[in-house]
């Protein structure tokens, strides 16, 4: 029962993609019993613009769905097997797709263990990033991040929440010159009613930030998580996984500086620099 053919995705790859073949998957199964869109919907306790949005590629099939679509078509567990393998997996696409929701997010979360965020960094800064990690396009890739940051600037303005390990401000990424200026912009961007900078300071030692960079957006009132990682990153949408992302980064606010008393301490460390330099 195909009420209105379901238009998939640009780049929609079933044959190369997990998600897109749980998507593919998803509708084969639910023609083969003639169900509509809404009759799947019912199943999953959602509406039928849902599934649509799933079997297009536009939405991931969440595993809370794929439970009671498993339950009651009696696949043994098809469904939850795939969004498992699917979440193991690495998608090429993941730090593409994470740029367009960034561009489009009302609300940034960032936790960063190890760089000052993209969003954030100085030209020089972000030159010294891809030169240290050999990236061969440096100046392409330079601009590129430049570019990345009207973001902040379009109207109506997102809101964003950057907690910092105290690590990223006193590595002299590209030498002191270029960290005075990157301490300067973050001061700078401190103090604008849009952008809370908060630092997590050494003395703090073990806490859940340890185990890794992150950053929750907002996007259309929903929100997923872009997980940092070597070589490429992991796009996270499913709910149960975004709420405990959510907790810990509520946990790292916890131990963080507040705001006035980060100020503070990225004055410190630009003064410290200054001074290396005088």
């Amino acid at each position: 029962m195909e009420e209105h053919p379901v238009r998939m995705r640009a780049a929609f790859d079933p044959d190369g993609n997990l998600w897109d073949f749980a998507a593919f998957e998803l509708r084969r199964q639910r023609l083969e019993r003639d169900l509509s869109l809404a009759a799947v919907g019912e199943i999953i306790d959602r509406d039928r613009s849902l599934v649509a949005r799933v079997e297009s590629g536009e939405t991931r099939l969440q595993e809370a769905h794929a439970i009671k679509i498993d339950r009651s078509w009696e696949l043994g567990g098809l469904f939850q097997r795939l969004i498992k393998f699917a979440k193991a997996g690495h998608n090429v696409e993941w730090f593409k797709a994470h740029l367009d929701h960034e561009a489009r997010a009302s609300l940034h979360k960032i936790w960063e263990l190890a760089w000052i965020p993209g969003l954030l960094q100085t030209e020089n800064y972000a030159r010294a990033v891809f030169t240290a990690c050999g990236v061969e396009e440096v100046e392409e890739g330079v601009t590129e991040r430049m570019n990345r940051q009207a973001c902040l600037l379009r109207k109506p303005c997102p809101r964003l929440w950057a907690f910092l390990d105290e690590g990223v401000l006193t590595q002299p990424v590209g030498g002191g010159e270029i960290m005075r200026e990157q301490l300067d912009r973050l001061i700078e961007l401190a103090q604008l009613p849009n952008i809370t900078i908060r630092i997590v300071p050494r003395s703090v030692g073990a806490h859940p930030g340890r185990d890794g960079s992150f950053k929750i957006m907002t996007v259309d009132g929903s929100d997923l998580v872009y997980t940092v990682a070597p070589g490429g990153g992991r796009l996270v949408h499913d709910l149960s996984e975004v709420s405990s992302f959510r907790v810990w980064f509520d946990l790292i606010g916890d131990v963080a500086l507040p705001k006035d008393a980060s100020l503070s301490l990225l004055r410190e460390h630009w003064s410290s620099y200054a001074d290396h330099l005088a």
